[in-house]
């Protein structure tokens, strides 16, 4: 099992994961049209080029959240996650386009018993997501259920 039990994890603990993303037109447009938003900043060139200040479209943000989200998963919580409790504080600081090479870490911000269940913790994790440039495009707060190890649940 890749992830970490809850018990396993310290408050400001890092994880650089190793995987990196280049992101495609394919991503971008596949991604639109699944979520059904037709927004021209995504999806239209010509408007983006001539009417916008990046001059070119912008990958959808929610992909960009997911994806940050995504590439924590196999280092934290696959396998011992029992539930995602949400997302806060989500933020997008900087734009990111096709052919940017995104890095994530992700921080333990927070570690606290769950009053309802001996087996779990809820655990708060502050993810960063790095374009190739070393800026900032995303970040986000994600709390979440996490199991413990069968030891500390004993």
């Amino acid at each position: 099992m890749a992830g970490l039990f809850f018990d396993e994890l310290e408050v400001g603990q890092v994880f650089k994961h190793e995987l990196r993303r280049t992101i495609t037109e394919t991503d971008n447009v596949m991604f639109c049209a699944m979520t059904h938003n037709p927004a021209r900043l995504h999806l239209d060139e010509e408007y983006c080029r001539e009417e916008t200040e990046f001059g070119q479209r912008l990958v959808n943000s929610g992909f960009t959240l997911g994806l940050m989200v995504g590439v924590s998963v196999g280092d934290t919580t696959l396998g011992t996650a029992i539930a995602n409790l949400g997302w806060d504080e989500v933020r997008f600081p900087a734009p990111v386009f096709h052919g940017d090479t995104l890095r994530i870490e992700t921080e333990v911000a927070e570690l606290r018993e769950s009053k309802s269940r001996p087996n779990a913790g809820i655990v708060t994790f502050i993810h960063r997501a790095y374009n190739q440039n070393e800026v900032l495009v995303a970040q986000c707060k994600r709390s979440g259920l996490q199991l413990k190890s069968p030891a500390a649940s004993a």
